[in-house]
């Protein structure tokens, strides 16, 4: 795949570790100048800039649910790299809040900073994003969601409820923007060994996780990477407003 994406600008929100860090390293590895945000781990995103082949990267903060740092992502990156080819939708954040636990105070908190940060985000840099894509022509959005939008998150139900948002704002933006050559996909993952799921993993029920899947394990994240570069490659347009699932066979839709 190397030399896909040569001159071509990707700004991968999350990216400086996990899933977006593996991505922004395939992306490198293809030829793009990558645009790694993060919101406050400016260490780790160092770290993920020394790991990128090639030159031009750049790391940038930003708190995404902040309408107003969404808006500034996009034209520093603009600003920076000179256009913009490629955004990928991958910042989140997981809260546990079991209804029957909390009270209505914790309650509000953690769906207002969830919806902001996992689905009003990725709404609102999409929305700034959208004309730097069309001029660039061929432009590609992919979001990284998870199956919890299908199965349902008891103990986070915020989380299950941004992504599943987010599933609906991908296929009704892959819609709106086919006519404009931009094209909408999205990646559903199950668990991956990242820092946002180490704490399950290696508690009392990773066992238990990993048995979900018949592959008896999490997902890596380069495993994750490889399908959200393949979604962004020219050549799958046809793909647009696909929802791919990738779980291990954990939890299979009908």
């Amino acid at each position: 795949m190397g030399g896909a994406f040569d001159g071509r600008v990707v700004l991968v929100t999350g990216g400086s570790r996990g899933i977006g860090r593996a991505v922004c390293q395939q992306f490198a590895e293809a030829g793009a100048r990558v645009v790694v945000h993060y919101r406050a781990g400016r260490e780790a995103a160092e770290e993920t800039l020394a790991s990128l082949d090639g030159d031009g990267h750049v790391a940038l903060a930003a708190d995404v649910a902040d309408p107003a740092q969404a808006a500034r992502l996009v034209a520093d990156t603009v600003g920076r790299c000179g256009r913009l080819d490629v955004l990928v939708n991958n910042a989140g954040i997981f809260e546990e809040h079991r209804i029957a636990d909390v009270d209505y105070d914790a309650w509000q908190t953690a769906w207002q900073r969830t919806i902001s940060t996992n689905l009003l985000g990725p709404a609102n840099l999409i929305h700034q994003a959208v004309p730097h894509l069309i001029a660039a022509g061929d432009g590609r959005i992919v979001n990284v969601s998870s199956r919890g939008a299908f199965r349902g998150e008891p103990d986070h139900p915020a989380y299950g409820a941004s992504k599943a948002g987010l599933n609906s704002l991908g296929q009704s933006l892959a819609q709106a923007l086919a006519p404009h050559g931009v094209y909408v996909t999205t990646v559903a993952p199950g668990f991956v060994e990242t820092d946002m799921t180490t704490e399950h993993l290696t508690g009392p029920g990773g066992d238990a996780i990993r048995a979900q899947s018949p592959l008896g394990r999490a997902a890596e994240p380069d495993e994750i990477a490889r399908l959200v570069v393949f979604l962004a490659t020219p050549g799958t347009e046809y793909a647009t407003g696909t929802i791919v699932d990738a779980n291990g066979a954990s939890y299979l839709r009908t």
